[in-house]
């Protein structure tokens, strides 16, 4: 080989070294350009999943905003179409059970107390705690039927209308009043409560000339005030023969699962609701679950810190006001556990009646269910009109 074929040979393996060099840079560029491009088309994906849920919650709220319940502050209600007439003088027996929606009997739990359930495992363990529920009420043979979470068309009570089933049971005519009315509600997750249909309900075959839902205050800003409860009195208007006077029978359920002013504002209205009632000469009877323990009753020590305990009822009633209750039994349990198999549970009183002086208490006991059917007791009251 001369030196100028030595030298080209030189010069082509200095070419094919560029060469290689320039097709390896070429490659990293293009390995590079291929990530980016793919980090950029995976940031529009997480971008793209993030719009369409901000997109889906804002649909969901307009929806819930769109469909909010939103009762007049009072609205006349259909009475129940008893014509037993009513005396002064005549004694009556009238009995106020919270039933839990036949949903929160003794083999459940509840997640807004600390525990996991929204709902039963199946729509026969609602039937079967709303059987007990009626076999309860109708043993008792009460004169009028102060109920409370009552349902006519829920998710958490799988659709069943409870109201009807109790009037057939009983065999009384009924009146009823929202106050839990929501097309979906969003929580908890992912096992969400669903659509409610809820309320206050009166079975009595006592006449009644007319009734009426009065809004309480409600203590909640959008958006849960969408999804959420709207508290208020079932008010039955019972004509007393052979004087201008009415007995006025009020069902309620008070607010539970707010910062405290929400009961407070909802227990002032009720006082002064019923003092208006008594200036007029009427015999008053509020009966439910107050959500708040009677001053005097007995005290249930917390067992768990941090669970929900109610507060005290503000002594000052309108004057010609008591408190009638059972003072020593619990009418309520906390949902943290099944009760069932639960050794300590967690007891409060918190269901009773207000009643005015010109009505006689000849007895107020809790019935003693057990808990089985519902997580509250049934109270039953044993009063006498003043002539």
């Amino acid at each position: 080989m001369n030196y100028r074929d030595y030298s080209s040979q030189i010069a082509m393996t200095a070419n094919n070294d560029m060469d290689r060099e320039k097709m390896a840079k070429l490659s990293g560029d293009m390995n590079s350009l291929g990530g980016r491009t793919r980090k950029r088309r995976f940031g529009k994906v997480i971008l793209g999943i993030v719009l369409g849920l901000l997109i889906l919650l804002v649909g969901v709220f307009l929806a819930l905003t769109l469909t909010e319940y939103k009762p007049a502050e009072v609205e006349s209600v259909t009475p129940p179409g008893g014509t037993k007439e009513l005396a002064a003088g005549s004694t009556l027996t009238a009995v106020s059970y919270n039933t839990g929606y036949a949903a929160l009997g003794e083999n459940e739990d509840f997640f807004m107390d600390g525990g996991k359930s929204t709902r039963p495992s199946s729509a026969e363990v609602v039937k079967g705690y709303m059987q007990g529920i009626g076999s309860e009420l109708k043993a008792m043979g009460a004169d009028i039927y102060f109920l409370q979470e009552v349902d006519n068309g829920s998710k958490r009570s799988y659709g069943i209308d409870e109201t009807a089933y109790y009037k057939e049971e009983l065999g009384l005519p009924f009146d009823f009043a929202l106050n839990f009315k929501s097309t979906y509600t969003p929580y908890p997750i992912p096992d969400m409560i669903g659509g409610v249909s809820s309320g206050l309900a009166v079975y009595t075959e006592l006449a009644v000339s007319s009734a009426e839902r009065i809004q309480l205050p409600i203590p909640f800003s959008w958006p849960m005030r969408c999804f959420n409860l709207k508290r208020c009195l079932l008010v039955n208007r019972m004509p007393v023969a052979g004087t201008d006077k009415e007995l006025v029978a009020i069902d309620l359920h008070l607010e539970a699962y707010d910062d405290g002013e929400g009961k407070i504002a909802q227990t002032k209205q009720l006082y002064e609701f019923i003092e208006a009632e008594y200036t007029k000469g009427n015999y008053v009877i509020a009966a439910g679950d107050f959500n708040q323990t009677f001053p005097g009753a007995k005290s249930f020590p917390q067992l768990t810190p941090g669970s929900w305990m109610p507060g005290t009822l503000e002594e000052d009633l309108p004057e010609g006001f008591g408190f009638v209750f059972d003072k020593e039994t619990p009418t309520c349990r906390l949902l943290d556990k099944p009760y069932k198999g639960n050794s300590s549970p967690q007891y409060y009183i918190i269901d009773g009646f207000i009643v005015s002086s010109n009505i006689t208490v000849e007895s107020v006991e809790v019935i003693n269910t057990h808990f089985v059917n519902s997580d509250h007791r049934p109270v039953q009251l044993v009063f006498t009109l003043g002539d």
